[in-house]
């Protein structure tokens, strides 16, 4: 049997959950994790989920700013609503839940966007962003015979070359910068996370989830980058059946400037 994850950065679930309850309809992922939502715990439409057959619904928020949440068709279990960097913001969120014959450890992440300087003396937000990934080094890919580990969620950082529209130009723009792509990179090896959204993928072939509300045509342009990134433990990856990125996504009635990406495994 197939098992399937999505994750969307919905910039503001209520005010876009006519844009979610189109997803789940048209794709019916298993879990849906969501980040941005934007939204305190007591005003998460929960309700407007189950009615949805997402009858299990775990959610870490706060009001205007930043929040994850996780809903499911199967029992979640919710593990930690981490603190990271001594501040109360509402980035993480790890639930348990079983697929096959093993018990999954799914952890659902918004990392900070960092501002728009890339200098962590002058932009504070830059600062807090090296710092919140130099954090994310203790969360690891747990894995043995019985368990595994998925990290999924908007990371704020496209860190291949072409992950980005024009790697020469963004150098110097914060998402890609070399500080920011080589700790990236660096914490997702040292946690054993394999990228799955490059398993199979040429380095050299673009990949974007993301695209700037700035841009008149954003279509036209085509200056995307892979802000959304789904990662798992080795003893996935054999279970691995590829992903979507559902583009057409971003051309929905007042869309977000992420599209969800929908990752599928061989599991019952």
């Amino acid at each position: 049997m197939t098992f399937s994850i999505a994750t969307w950065n919905i910039n503001s679930v209520r005010l876009r959950m006519p844009l979610v309850e189109r997803l789940l309809a048209e794709q019916a992922p298993d879990i849906l994790c969501l980040q941005e939502t934007k939204c305190p715990d007591e005003l998460f439409p929960a309700a407007a989920f189950r009615k949805l057959g997402y009858e299990h619904v775990a959610y870490h928020g706060q009001k205007g700013y930043h929040g994850v949440a996780t809903v499911a068709r199967r029992p979640l279990e919710v593990v930690e609503k981490r603190r990271f960097c001594n501040i109360e913001d509402s980035r993480h969120l790890s639930v348990r839940f079983s697929a096959g014959e093993k018990s999954i450890l799914l952890h659902n992440f918004y990392v900070p966007a960092g501002g728009d300087e890339p200098d962590p003396e002058i932009n504070w937000k830059f600062r807090h962003k090296l710092d919140f990934v130099a954090e994310m080094n203790e969360v690891r890919a747990e894995q043995d015979e019985a368990s595994a580990s998925i990290l999924v969620g908007d990371l704020n950082i496209a860190p291949l070359e072409h992950d980005v529209w024009s790697h020469r130009q963004l150098l110097n723009v914060v998402s890609h910068t070399p500080v920011e792509t080589e700790n990236f990179e660096a914490m997702r090896k040292a946690g054993a996370w394999e990228d799955l959204m490059r398993l199979g993928i040429p380095h050299d072939q673009k990949l974007y989830t993301w695209w700037s509300y700035r841009a008149k045509d954003w279509a036209a342009s085509d200056r995307g980058r892979r802000l959304d990134h789904v990662w798992s433990s080795a003893n996935l990856v054999p279970s691995f059946l590829g992903y979507d990125i559902l583009r057409e996504a971003r051309g929905w009635d007042r869309p977000s400037d992420h599209v969800p990406v929908i990752a599928r495994f061989e599991l019952g």
